[in-house]
């Protein structure tokens, strides 16, 4: 999906629809018999980022990197530690599960895994009508019309509504993903790694079907990959991710035209070329491991990665900025 160059510009001047806002987000690490607290992994640590009504940010980094945290963050299906989270300029952080009912039909997720995300014991039928009736969307006579509107604009015909998930293949199983996250009529969903388990035939449907839906029904997406390249075709918006930071976020012509950041860079090297003859010649060859993110370093958390490190990439960690297109680097590349 092609977006004009200066729709990433025009979607912020206006209001973000969510604010994400110096979020932390914290697991715990038990040890011994008594499972005392020994320390933490910094999943998401010290975030901000806005997400614009219309626009596709995609989220994109190595696993582990802590993407798919800020995703169930914003859906509150994990509890932050630190920070704010702001959707349609009210405060969603701390809400009990009582106040947020209201709210989860505007902020819906489609999963990684489309079969461990649907009841195996329940008809498709069941799957896509619950939500509805749960939330008083349609009323119980209403629901056999909104279940078939429902799989056609899937693209799955009215018969599947009588199958179980076993009997989808996966590509079907994540178009009743998609079916059951839009069937609230949301206005932001949070697609997380929806096309990394389907071969690359279906990679592409289900992204076309994704850009349709959005276009039809005014959505807006946080698309989540760990792949270079669906982020390229989807996103308006790329934000990058290493070891609980964001690293670089702008938008995707100016992204793959120009990165800053060297990870920003190794990444898009690592992305097969369509012409090797375009490949860049000036390749990064990023070498070591992931550090622990229970124990950063001190720093830019990239330098003990970094090719081009300098002695205050160890010692100052730099900071995002609030420019349209930013990096997280003490010496930006280009």
């Amino acid at each position: 999906m092609r977006n004009s160059p200066n729709l990433s510009a025009r979607l912020q001047e206006l209001a973000p629809l969510l604010q994400i806002e110096r979020l932390k987000v914290y697991f715990s690490i038990r040890k011994g018999i008594f499972s005392r607290i020994a320390g933490h992994v910094r999943a998401v640590d010290d975030i901000s980022l806005d997400i614009f009504e219309g626009e596709t940010l995609g989220l994109v980094g190595e696993s582990g990197c802590g993407k798919s945290t800020i995703g169930r963050a914003i859906v509150r299906l994990e509890e932050p530690q630190e920070g704010r989270i702001v959707f349609r300029n009210a405060d969603i952080t701390h809400r009990s599960l009582r106040q947020l009912k209201p709210l989860r039909t505007k902020l819906q997720m489609i999963f990684q895994d489309p079969y461990s995300s649907l009841n195996p014991r329940k008809r498709i039928y069941d799957i896509l009508a619950e939500p509805l009736a749960a939330h008083r969307i349609a009323a119980k006579a209403d629901l056999q019309r909104r279940v078939n509107r429902l799989l056609d604009m899937v693209g799955l015909p009215s018969a599947y509504q009588n199958r179980y998930p076993h009997e989808l293949s996966g590509g079907q199983r994540q178009r009743i993903g998609i079916a059951r996250a839009i069937s609230l009529e949301p206005s932001l969903i949070v697609c997380d790694e929806p096309v990394s388990a389907l071969d690359v035939s279906i990679q592409a449907q289900i992204l076309n079907l994704l850009s349709d839906l959005q276009k039809e029904l005014k959505l807006t997406y946080v698309f989540i990959a760990h792949g270079i390249g669906a982020v390229n075709y989807i996103s308006t918006r790329i934000a990058v991710m290493y070891l609980g930071k964001i690293v670089e976020v702008g938008s995707r012509d100016e992204l793959f035209r120009n990165p800053k950041h060297p990870y920003t860079k190794i990444l898009l090297d690592a992305y097969p070329a369509p012409d090797p003859t375009k490949r860049s010649k000036q390749r990064i060859i990023v070498e070591g491991d992931v550090p622990n993110s229970a124990n950063p370093p001190q720093g830019c958390r990239f330098h003990t990665r970094c090719p081009y490190v300098q002695e205050r990439c160890r010692r100052e960690e730099p900071q995002l900025g609030n420019s349209g297109h930013a990096a997280a680097c003490h010496f930006p590349l280009g």
